[in-house]
């Protein structure tokens, strides 16, 4: 049986770009298994008073040229900065809450992040997440009425007390056991602490 590692993501992270497009292949290819956790990162960091980028130009500027040098990294597009920040209601998290309950979390946010930083379009807008959806064979209409019903809700919202309750503060966050990696680029980090610990 392989070992799991716990995957905190936000679909509004500008990192969590990174994480998506990489994390289970790197995942699967040293047989760790990841639980795909969607949360609402942003109800935490506004608990936590943790604006990173307002009113901070010279840090947001930063941040999207360290999202394009690590994007070029990795051998994954980056068309140009985005809008940001997006899906206000987070009907794109909850839809990728259902996919996670159904497994295909992993599918959904590829594409999700696609149709934002490749398209530049609000992949919590329900024209836009609805063409995410129909790209993976997805139908709309039963998929976002799910995610807009309860046990979606419930779920998102239990994912987030879980991430609260682990001192989970960002996205994308990897999780083994009480250890939390911050950050894409502590991928390999939590995978080498999960198959030693």
């Amino acid at each position: 049986m392989s070992k799991q590692l716990d995957f905190f993501l936000f679909l509004g992270s500008t990192y969590t770009y990174l994480a998506v497009n990489r994390a289970d292949e790197v995942a699967a290819s040293q047989g760790v298994t990841l639980r795909w956790h969607p949360f609402s990162v942003r109800s935490i960091m506004i608990e936590q008073n943790n604006r990173p980028f307002v009113g901070k130009p010279v840090k947001l500027a930063y941040m999207w040229r360290d999202v394009e040098r690590r994007a070029r990294q990795y051998g994954m597009p980056f068309a140009s900065i985005p809008n940001y920040p997006n899906d206000s209601d987070e009907l794109a998290n909850r839809v990728a809450t259902v996919a996670s309950m159904e497994g295909w979390c992993a599918e959904f946010a590829k594409g999700a992040y696609a149709k934002w930083f490749l398209e530049n379009r609000d992949p919590g807008s329900p024209e836009h997440l609805s063409d995410v959806l129909r790209r993976i064979g997805r139908d709309p209409d039963a998929v976002i009425s799910q995610a807009n019903g309860q046990a979606a809700r419930d779920r998102y919202a239990a994912n987030t007390e879980l991430a609260r309750a682990k001192g989970v503060f960002g996205s994308p966050t990897f999780v083994y056991e009480s250890e939390i990696f911050w950050g894409d680029d502590r991928l390999e980090d939590a995978l080498a602490w999960c198959k030693t610990h």
